[in-house]
């Protein structure tokens, strides 16, 4: 897999890595370090920290931030994101972020989550997914509060683009029965050449099988709006209903620069059910469950 592909780029482009971390007793803490290359070629990065106490923006030079293709580790201002963990020294307006978390062996799907579409030109943003799930430990102060995240579990995904699209809903969550189950879906409005398309592409490990819906496997949202989806593909169903959210504000790219304004609930409680024909697989309800939507920018746009 290749982690970084921003080298030698020139905007629009952004590039940024989603990093989740839950403790055991449900405390959560994302972190999302990015590189942005407006279409004036200006080139900057930055790191969003979001909590439940709430979300902050560091804005860095694009020099502070260092990424390798083949090999997962990201150096930002001296803070390293890496396959083995993370280490913080954070100081910023409102935020002191320090500590350790080591990471568990990644669980990576078993192909790209974006399967053929990878290939397609014109993509306008193109979605990966590094873990669905890993083992954490050691502890982070945030404000003078130590969260201890030993046992609990991180997840980690990419984005690569100009912008977001323009309509779209992302949720994710990981939860622990008989075995340690996660789930990640993204539906969107995908603008490609003079056509538009509603695509999908979803990811569920559960009782130690990966299943996969997604629009190349014939997969289709029967409907998705802010208050969830239902996806159908074949035998399988998937249903996403929120049932309550706790949004805070973020970032997010438009022609490579960050100045578009979405809502992120890092812990919304929200329900999923699968069902593989008859059969109802799993009725989750998690309250550690992460969802975002969003429907609406004054302007779409291309990538190459």
């Amino acid at each position: 897999m290749k982690y970084y592909h921003g080298a030698g780029r020139r905007g629009p482009y952004f590039e940024g890595w989603y990093f989740k971390h839950q403790t055991p007793d449900g405390a959560l803490l994302a972190l999302i370090p990015a590189l942005h290359i407006g279409a004036d070629g200006a080139r900057t990065a930055s790191l969003q920290v979001v909590s439940d106490a709430g979300a902050w923006w560091l804005p860095y030079s694009a020099e502070a931030l260092q990424a390798a293709e083949g090999l997962f580790q990201i150096w930002l201002d001296g803070n390293l994101m890496s396959r083995r963990g993370l280490w913080l020294d954070l100081e910023a307006k409102g935020l002191s972020l320090r500590g350790e978390l080591r990471y568990g062996p990644f669980t990576p799907l078993k192909s790209d989550i974006m399967g053929p579409f990878r290939l397609t030109p014109g993509m306008e943003c193109r979605h990966g997914v590094v873990s669905m799930g890993h083992r954490l430990e050691g502890a982070l102060t945030l404000n003078g509060r130590s969260i201890d995240f030993t046992g609990g579990t991180g997840y980690i995904e990419t984005d690569r683009g100009r912008s977001f699209p323009r309509r779209y809903l992302w949720t994710q969550c990981a939860w622990k029965e008989e075995r340690s189950s996660s789930l990640m879906l993204s539906v969107a409005d995908i603008p490609l050449g003079p056509l538009d398309f509603t695509g999908c592409i979803c990811a569920v490990l559960y009782g130690g099988r990966e299943y996969r819906l997604a629009t190349y496997l014939g997969a289709r949202a029967v409907r998705w709006s802010g208050g969830g989806a239902l996806i159908a593909q074949g035998k399988y169903r998937l249903a996403v209903e929120l049932l309550e959210e706790r949004s805070r504000p973020l970032k997010a790219p438009v022609l490579g620069d960050m100045s578009r304004t979405i809502h992120e609930s890092l812990s919304a409680v929200v329900r999923y059910r699968f069902w593989e024909g008859d059969r109802l697989l799993f009725d989750h309800t998690d309250s550690r469950s992460s969802f975002e939507y969003a429907a609406e920018r004054s302007h779409s746009c291309r990538t190459d």
